[in-house]
Order: structure tokens, then sequence, then C-alpha cells
């Protein structure tokens, strides 16, 4: 397995290989970018082609190689990313045998739901049992390439047939009640979870069957209209797009994906020749499905029910496209309810509402002055309140102003009461997530290892490692280090200094114990990370990780029980002597 993994290695470039999902930015002898794997706004994903590795030094703190890389980018298992890559590099994996226990439960799960989803759609298109099914989804204009496009299928009015069909084809009850299909009864037996319902196949980016949706026929029934399978092992709603396995590459291509909230909104338009079109599932678009859309486009049209849950599903929408720096319109369609009622009224007209999408900026007040009055006092209040919370968040100046400028025209007001009404909102704000002292005093405290390690990091950065470890280690010594793993490190290199005259680092990294080559990468890689002690001269952060240091030893000396008490005096004082004239050289640099 470990030749094979680094077989792949030596084929497939990391950089090369990263460079095609997100794009990396030289600094220095690595590449940067802002994570993928969570939000953020200062790069702090690094990834090294020395060392064919990357890490993320932000929120979630992820790192490892270019398997682990799309092992979270695609949320596979660790087989499938190896498949996958070694079909990329040409590489036979024949002789390689798999223990993967989440793979192979995947795997099944995976199995049972395509061969339910083969059940429905043959139930649909092959037996007298679909026949009302089929004439429903002909009264919505769905013709048969569309409908199996999406392999829509009919699941009959029976306890137990998919059940049955599950377990001909050696699935065992356990495993198909993992995939949702079931549902276990008072009683303890197994009945089929859709009765009687069209039904929608959900896939995952890939294609895989993760789920399924089903809708009743009869829009008087008084059942619920949609049920969906609930929480399992491959299904989560808060992470799924309807359509977006046929959608992801139209995305790619237009640079957008319009958003809508139903199977059918995404249906329809997609018949229409509209490609880049998915649905969320759920009341409202979710961080993890914007995370996910991330890697195909930065753009967002929002095509949502025209009805108050449809605005307030947009609204929340908004706050987390937002953080994560979508480009947001809002397409509103004043003709019909929703997007597929829309596309079969007036395709024409339909595609020219997607075209004149409004910025969801403009989208938000259009919302305030339907609630509110601009006429009195308190309705201009309501309206400045409701808008400033999303306008506040505008980062670049010129947006900011022409908004400012049509609030205060909208309310006839000064420009300069927007703008303090602005700054109000931003002072709450920043006073909300303001840090208690004990917390700044832990940040203060962690000053102390970043400039270790920020300097630990530079050195083997360097051109020349072992001139720049001669600069650091004038002043501060492998003793000074906090970091117990940081001393190891360090000694490991002078042994090695020792021994070779010119320094190389795969060959130094061999000499490292596997407990510490984990930390080791992520100290190679953290100068390329956009930290603040970055821009501080070198000489003064070695004098402020020794002014620790020392700080740290008078501390140690203080608590120290000893009967000796001269000889700890003795060395109180001239520790704090040093300390002296550290703090000295500090305010000269």
């Amino acid at each position: 397995m470990e030749s094979v993994v680094e077989e792949i290695k030596k084929k497939l470039d990391i950089v090369v290989f990263i460079s095609s999902f997100i794009p990396l930015k030289k600094t220095g002898r690595n590449y940067k970018s802002v994570c993928p794997f969570h939000q953020e706004r200062t790069p702090s994903f690094v990834v090294s082609q020395d060392r064919q590795i990357w890490h993320c030094f932000g929120a979630c703190q992820e790192g490892g190689d270019l398997i682990k890389f799309l092992m979270k980018w695609e949320n596979i298992t660790f087989i499938e990313a190896l498949r996958e890559l070694a079909e990329k590099a040409g590489i036979k994996l024949t002789k390689v045998s798999f223990d993967d226990h989440v793979w192979k439960k995947k795997e099944r799960i995976v199995g049972i739901n395509t061969l339910a989803a083969e059940f429905f759609e043959y139930i649909l298109h092959k037996t007298q049992f679909g026949k009302k099914a089929n004439e429903y989804l002909r009264s919505r204009d769905l013709d048969e390439r569309i409908i199996k496009k999406f392999q829509l299928g009919y699941a009959p009015h029976s306890w137990d047939s998919l059940l049955k069909f599950l377990k001909k084809k050696k699935y065992g009850e356990s495993e198909i009640l993992d995939s949702g299909l079931m549902v276990r009864s008072e009683r303890g037996g197994l009945y089929d979870r859709f009765r009687g319902r069209l039904i929608f196949p959900l896939k995952d980016a890939r294609g895989n069957v993760i789920g399924f949706s089903g809708r009743v026929l009869d829009e008087d029934a008084k059942e619920a209209k949609y049920i969906n399978t609930p929480e399992t092992f491959l299904y989560h709603k808060r992470e799924t797009l309807f359509g977006i396995n046929l959608a992801k590459e139209a995305a790619k291509k237009e640079n957008n994906i319009i958003l809508v909230e139903g199977e059918f909104d995404v249906i329809s338009p997609y018949q229409h020749g509209i490609q880049n079109i998915a649905a969320i599932k759920g009341s409202a678009l979710t961080r993890e499905q914007l995370m996910f859309l991330k890697r195909f486009t930065d753009k967002i049209t929002l095509a949502l029910d025209s009805d108050l849950a449809g605005e307030e599903a947009m609204k929340k929408g908004i706050e987390e496209a937002e953080i994560l720096e979508f480009n947001v319109s809002i397409a509103s369609f004043d003709f019909a309810k929703d997007p597929d009622e829309a596309v079969r009224k007036d395709p024409v007209k339909f595609k020219k509402a997607l075209k004149n999408s409004l910025p969801y900026y403009d989208f938000i007040i259009n919302i305030s002055q339907k609630k509110n009055s601009a006429d009195d006092p308190y309705g201009k209040k309501k309206i400045a309140e409701e808008v400033g919370v999303f306008i506040e968040k505008i980062k670049n100046p010129i947006v900011l102003s022409h908004y400012i400028k049509k609030i205060a025209s909208i309310l006839k007001v000064s420009e300069g009461s927007v703008e303090v009404l602005i700054r109000n909102l931003k002072r709450k704000k920043q006073q909300k997530f303001a840090l208690p002292t004990q917390k700044k005093t832990a940040i203060e405290i962690m000053r102390e290892v970043v400039i270790q390690k920020y300097l630990l990091s530079i050195i083997f950065q360097s051109e020349n490692p072992y001139n720049r470890a001669e600069e650091i280690f004038k002043t501060f010594t492998i003793e000074d280090f906090s970091v117990p793993a940081f001393q190891k490190i360090c000694q490991l290199f002078f042994k090695y200094k020792e021994k070779h005259k010119q320094f190389d680092l795969n060959n130094f990294i061999e000499t490292l114990a596997p407990e510490l080559r984990s930390t080791f990468d992520e100290v190679f890689l953290f100068a390329s990370t956009e930290i603040e002690v970055k821009n501080e001269k070198i000489e003064k952060l070695v004098y402020e990780a020794k002014r620790y240091s020392l700080k740290r030893k008078i501390t140690e000396l203080s608590a120290f029980d000893s009967s000796d008490e001269n000889e700890i005096k003795e060395n109180l004082r001239l520790i704090n002597q040093e300390l002296t004239r550290v703090e000295k050289k500090i305010i000269t640099l």
C-alpha cells in the first residue's frame, strides 16, 4: 500500500494537483491560498512542493498529502481517493488489498440506493402501477428525455415491495434500515418509507445516489406533500443540493449557479436549456452547501419561491453567502409563484428575469420597503436598521458609498446620518465579539509559541538554513524553546549539521522520528502564512523570544522551593539583569 501511495506522489505533483481546484499563489518556496475547508478572509492554507504536503493554519487546522486533500474536497474515503488518483497517475491497483470499513459501508449503502432508484424507475416506466405518476409528469410538461435524465421513479402503494426486492439482492435488514429506505414499526418489523409517491433520487456531485425525496400525486392529500430520506451515513440535508451532479460543470463554465427550492424548480428549467441550476434541501441555503459551491463558482443567483418563506430563505442564504464573499443576485418572478411555474408559463420571460437579476443589497432594500413605510420616522428607522445590518458588511468603499447614498435618498435623510448608523452597528458588533481580559492574556501567551514556530520555520525555509540558524541562535538557545518538540527538532538539526556540510531537507526529515514529522511539516510551512509577526524584524523577534524565555525562568525560580535561598536570589539577579539588557535592545530595534 505504501509503495502505491509513494508512486502516486511521484507522478502527481501536489501543487499542480491542488491548483486544479483552487488558485495558489507563490510565497517564498511555498504556495498559499484561502483555505477551501473553512470560512476565512486571510490566506492560511499553505502547500509545499518540496515536501508534497499542505496544511491549514486557520480554524480547521487540517493537513496532509494530495490523497488527504482529495478526501476532504470530495468527502470520500481513503480508498476512493486512492483509486481516483491512481487512475489519474496511470497506476493499476490490481495487487492492492483494501480493508476500509467506512468505504465498505458506504459502498453497500450506495449499492442499496442505486438498486432502489432502478426499482422505482422500473415501476414508473414498465408497470401499470406507474401509469398515474407518468400522467402526472406529462401534466407538468416534462418529456421522456428529462424524466430519464433525472432518473425519476415511482414507489407503489405497498408496505414491503422494495424491502422484498432488496432482500432478494442479498442485502440484510440492518443495512437496508441504515440506508433510510425503511421504517421500523412498533412491532419491530420493517416497512417501506416511500409508498404511493413520485420519487426523486438525490445524488452527490459524483453521481452516487445518497437518498430520495418522495412527492404525493394528489394535491389535496392530507399527508405531507414531500418526505425525504432521514439523516443517514450518506445523506446529510445541510450538505445536499438536488441536481448538483448535472449542474456542476455548467456552473463552472457559466461561473454562476442558480439556486431554487424544489425538485421541479430544477427539472423544468433544465428541460429549457438552463443547466447551471440546483435545489437546496431544507428551508434555507446553508454554509455547508455554500462551502461546497465555492469549489465551482463565486456567483450565485437565488431564484426561490415568491412568498414570505422564500424571502426569509433568501435573507438567511445571503447572510451566509456574504461571509464567504459570493457575488449574489436575486431573480424575481412576479408572474408566477415559483421557477417551475414561471418557466412553463413563459420561458423567454423566465430567462429574462434570470438575466436581469437584482444585486442582493437592492433586494434587501426592496423587502424592507415593502414591510415598512418610508414616510414616517419609525418606518424609516426600521428600514435603516434592517438594511444597515447588511450594508455595514460591505468592504469595498465605492460600493458602500453607493448604498449609503441610496438609503439616504430613499429615507430622505442626510448621508451623514446613515454613516453614523453604520458606524454604530460596526461598534456594537466589535463590542459583542470583544475578548475578555483573560482571553487577551492567553493570546499574549500564545505569541511566544508563534514567534518560536516562526523563527524555526524561516530557518528551514531559507536558502542556507545553517547560516540563518547561526544568526538566530547567537541570542536565542535551544533551551529557550517552551515547546519540547521544537527543542528536539533543533537538537537533531545541529547533529545533522555536524555530519553534513550541505543541508538536504528530505534527507534531514529521514532523521526525524515518525511522531516528530507531522510537527516538522507544520513548522516548515508556518512562515508562509499571513501571521502578524511576519512583517516584524527577525532580530527583534529573536530578542522578544528571549525575553519570554527569561520571564518564564524568573517565574519558575520564584516558585522553586529550595533551602539555598541565596543561590536562588543570585540566579534571579543575573536573569533580571539579562532581561533588562534584552528589553533595552528590543526598544532600539
